[in-house]
């Protein structure tokens, strides 16, 4: 059987901008995947298919080959779709292009599927995640039946531990797609489904169409290149300077983890983060809001811990006050709508500098904030322009304790460098330090 590895690529990237040309190791990134893809065995050609005529020249530049593809393609499966119509193959591969750590195995997993299970239509690959990493949506789960087929795709952890006595494992799905031809053929025709676009993943389009994806296990990759701090990761790994065995712990990456070991000050929004955006009015015209108390015991913890609690909010009123009076917030700026200079000020009054302040938000006034602040976090139903911008999306949208979850994970962050610690102590026998 002829086969095709097509590799989607494309130079719009609001994060990164020319993302498939960044340099990693020397190489750009679209070198990495290509060149992982060649390694693979069972394969008879690889193609980078864009749009830019400035990645397919890099392509070529170092031995490769690409394809133009129309600007009109919303995703990877329209560009091989375009591919397919002019390279004859009877199996194509989908290998995103920001997966420089990809592993040639796992294109091999699905190609030796194919040739000893001639039914099989569809695959691709999925490996076992911790139930930490499955409250993470931007790990996207999946649950077999059997025979090995995808019975669903999803952001939320799936299946749903209602029976806590009962060991579950989770998988996190390997986003590389393997299709006969007359399968990626019969996608193409298929109009959107109502499940693809609630859950924004591609795959559920065919499992609403009645079409079975088979799913294998494979190993788990290093992070795909989605933000700096995953480019950083990366790099660091390919030079020797990051753990190899990095992964991502409830979508928190290793580098906010240190982040977090290390920060002393939380600046929080408070509508639509400590609340959930609405707003009660009283007969004599009074706003009420609705606070969560799983947030106000998290910001008692981090108080305990050492962490300081700033609020900054663009409206005042006398029940926020209050709020802030009970959970003992003294620095706070309350009715501004210039959240960049009153970040500064906190930032003066505090003395802690921006390098270790993590700032929790929702909206775009929000973004003033950022600018100054080390680590940048989002509640899940944060506006768009928000979560581009930030390093930490949260899974809990505001005011349902999305401050407990990222006060949760900031505690574990100092537990697990107290445990580091303990762990290079002194040996009790011959009193030398143990190496760590």
């Amino acid at each position: 059987m002829r086969t095709v590895v097509v590799i989607p690529a494309r130079f719009a990237s609001t994060r990164l901008p020319g993302k498939p040309l960044l340099d990693i190791a020397g190489k750009p990134m679209i070198r990495h995947v290509y060149e992982a893809a060649l390694r693979a065995k069972y394969v008879d050609e690889t193609i980078v298919a864009t749009d830019d005529e400035r990645i397919a020249a890099v392509v070529r530049d170092f031995g490769g080959k690409a394809m133009m593809t129309s600007r009109r393609c919303s995703s990877g499966t329209d560009r091989m779709l375009e591919v397919a119509k002019s390279v004859p193959a009877d199996i194509y591969v989908n290998v995103q292009g920001d997966e420089p750590l990809l592993k040639h195995e796992s294109i091999e997993i699905l190609l030796r599927a194919f040739h000893s299970m001639p039914n099989m239509d569809v695959a691709t690959l999925c490996f076992p995640i911790t139930a930490q990493e499955a409250e993470n949506p931007s790990l996207v789960k999946v649950v077999r039946d059997t025979a090995d087929r995808a019975l669903y795709f999803s952001r939320s952890p799936i299946p749903y531990r209602r029976n806590t006595t009962i060991s579950t494992q989770y998988w996190g799905h390997l986003g590389i797609y393997a299709y006969k031809v007359e399968a990626l053929h019969k996608f193409g025709q298929l109009p959107a489904s109502s499940l693809e676009e609630t859950e924004s993943l591609e795959q559920l389009r065919l499992l609403q169409a009645g079409i079975p994806i088979h799913v294998l296990e494979a190993q788990r990759h290093g992070p795909s290149v989605d933000t700096p701090e995953d480019l950083m990761a990366v790099r660091g790994i390919l030079t020797g300077e990051t753990p190899a065995d990095y992964t991502e712990s409830a979508g928190i990456s290793s580098r906010i983890m240190a982040f977090l070991r290390s920060a002393r000050l939380l600046i929080t929004d408070v509508d639509g983060v400590l609340t959930d955006g609405g707003l009660y009015y009283g007969q004599d015209g009074e706003a009420i809001k609705r606070f969560n108390v799983r947030d106000g015991f998290a910001v008692k913890a981090l108080q305990k811990h050492g962490v300081q609690v700033a609020v900054l909010s663009g409206r005042d009123s006398p029940a926020l006050k209050a709020r802030l009076h009970d959970l003992g917030i003294t620095v706070s700026r309350l009715g501004s709508g210039d959240k960049s200079a009153c970040c500064r000020e906190i930032l003066e009054e505090t003395g802690i500098p921006g390098s270790r302040v993590v700032f929790l938000g929702d909206d775009i006034p929000d973004i003033q904030a950022f600018a100054h602040c080390g680590l940048k976090a989002a509640v899940s139903d944060a506006s768009g322009e928000v979560l581009e911008r930030a390093d930490w999306i949260l899974s809990t949208p505001g005011g349902h304790g999305a401050l407990r979850e990222l006060a949760d994970m900031w505690l574990q962050a100092f537990a697990d460098a107290a445990d580091n610690s303990a762990s290079c102590g002194e040996d009790g026998r011959s009193g030398r330090k143990r190496e760590c």
